[in-house]
């Protein structure tokens, strides 16, 4: 009964995902902009440490709920954590009624063919089988393209569903994330391509599943419109990708059935230093700002 509640909030729900899910290279730079620089740990482990206490700041704050946020990306590290005393993913369905994903992807290859496909995952089905018994509703798996390159696309996104389907295998469901790079000059182009390259994808699924995708905020509004009416697509997300949060809330806004899922945008303006009332209300602006153009389409 809670997956099938889980499932029908990410189909319709309104509002956005939460992406609470920086790993090892992307943690110090996201603690700098929180107000905490690198002389603050001496190890990873007390670095991860104080990323944690910002995601369960976050988590645990008034501001965050199932109302506006209806889903969460965690980090391994973090769904192997508690939250207000629970187990972090239990904490978010049960205490906010937040639908738990997990990051599983282990960081990118080199550059090749215009792009950066995923890291070989050992162990994978292991980590999903955890995942499961830890009530994870879902996975993300992030790759890059760099380039309007036809054979390095297509290399991408088949990578993209080989590991969606061993996720659909353990009843889980992938967020699918090929990230086209902002500061690119054939951005509009290698976006045209992708989405060619995941409709015929798509069709490879076998029949009654369902995945999610989550897209950099496209040049052309609406161009993944076909996405989001596909009956094998959940729910079609955006990330923000550099942009800041005004710039990728205008952006979104004008897709129409596209909900954000933002990190870095979502966490712009909070601080270490703020207090726990100053903390709250600007996370809420931030939530509330994020939710609007989410649910503008």
């Amino acid at each position: 009964m809670t997956r099938q509640k889980q499932a029908d909030q990410m189909r319709s729900g309104k509002g956005f995902i939460a992406a609470l899910d920086q790993s090892g290279g992307s943690t110090p730079k996201a603690l700098k902009l929180y107000g905490i620089g690198a002389e603050a740990w001496k190890s990873d482990e007390e670095m991860y440490g104080l990323i944690h206490q910002m995601r369960a700041r976050i988590a645990t704050s008034p501001a965050f709920d199932g109302k506006r946020v209806i889903g969460a990306i965690l980090f391994e590290k973090t769904m192997d954590s508690e939250i207000g005393g629970k187990p972090s993913a239990q904490f978010l369905w049960q205490d906010r009624g937040v639908v738990p994903f997990l990051k599983i992807d282990k960081g990118l290859e080199e550059e090749r063919d215009g792009v950066r496909l995923m890291k070989p995952m050992p162990g994978l089905d292991d980590l999903l089988k955890r995942a499961v018994a830890k009530g994870i509703f879902g996975t993300k798996e992030r790759s890059v393209i760099d380039a309007a390159n036809r054979k390095g696309i297509a290399a991408n996104v088949a990578q993209q569903f080989d590991v969606a389907r061993q996720v659909l295998a353990h009843g889980l469901v992938p967020i699918i994330e090929p990230e086209v790079t902002i500061s690119i000059p054939d951005k509009a182009e290698a976006e045209a391509i992708l989405l060619a390259e995941i409709q015929q994808n798509l069709e490879t699924l076998p029949a009654g599943t369902e995945v999610m995708l989550k897209l950099t905020l496209p040049s052309r509004a609406n161009l993944y419109k076909p996405l989001v009416d596909h009956p094998k697509v959940m729910r079609v997300v955006a990330l923000s990708g550099g942009y800041s949060r005004d710039e990728a809330n205008a952006m979104l806004a004008k897709n129409a059935g596209v909900i954000a899922s933002f990190s870095r945008a979502l966490t712009e303006g909070l601080s270490a230093q703020q207090t726990d009332a100053e903390f709250t209300a600007a996370l809420d602006a931030a939530i509330q700002s994020i939710y609007d153009a989410s649910v503008a389409g």
